[in-house]
């Protein structure tokens, strides 16, 4: 599984080395250093993991991670040179998970940031398909990171598929499992919803077939 990390912090060096330590383990990382930018990355992408400085231009650390909680629950753990147990216990008032103050050790805080990611992703409702990642828990699909935007029936059905890939379901069957057996409408209507959503799936690594006589199956790229 793809790990994605957002290190919020304005000193290049620092950022430039926790990114290159955790994508040299397996992670895909991204820098920001304007704490203004970060919600709006945020209702854009899937993050893991988020290391966040507190002393931010634009906007600071613990305002920041305040807003952070309103909209997402993804992890963060505070960098900071602020090492007052007051400033510790105001972060994790707001909802950080951890606090390290720098200097720090890149292997220490990997370590951190595994076990935190490990516990949080193990109590959260996750599917995977290829690139594909649904939260049941939101109702939110991203696609290499990237929210995608579906309608709610696309959405029924998209989690569906993931759930139980490579069975192939007929148009009968997915007409009632997703509008009902009183819909009076055909099941042409089951194709024109594929079609969409394969549009909005795009290439991500799976795809959902058409089996020919048969129905629909998702298949997963190995």
């Amino acid at each position: 599984m793809e790990l994605r990390l957002l290190i919020v912090e304005d000193d290049h060096l620092i950022a430039e080395a926790a990114a290159d330590y955790f994508t040299g383990k397996g992670w895909t990382a991204e820098t920001e250093e304007d704490g203004l930018q970060v919600l709006d990355l945020l209702r854009r992408k899937n993050f893991n993991l988020i290391l966040l400085d507190v002393m931010l231009p634009g906007a600071d650390g613990f305002s920041l991670c305040r807003k952070i909680r309103k909209i997402s629950d993804v992890p963060v753990i505070f960098i900071t040179a602020r090492v007052m147990e007051e400033d510790k216990l105001n972060g994790y008032s707001l909802g950080a998970d951890d606090y390290v103050t720098k200097p720090f050790s890149l292997p220490v805080l990997y370590a951190k940031a595994m076990a935190l990611t490990g516990r949080i992703q193990g109590s959260r409702t996750y599917l995977e398909a290829g690139s594909l990642k649904a939260d049941r828990k939101s109702h939110k699909v991203w696609s290499h990171g990237e929210l995608l935007l579906l309608p709610p029936k696309e959405y029924e059905m998209l989690v569906f598929f993931m759930e139980n890939p490579g069975r192939i379901f007929s148009r009968e069957q997915l007409l009632i499992r997703f509008w009902g057996y009183d819909f009076d409408g055909n099941e042409r209507v089951v194709d024109n919803h594929i079609k969409k959503l394969r549009k909005a799936m795009g290439s991500c690594g799976c795809v959902i077939e058409t089996v020919r006589k048969s129905g629909y199956r998702l298949e997963v790229e190995r």
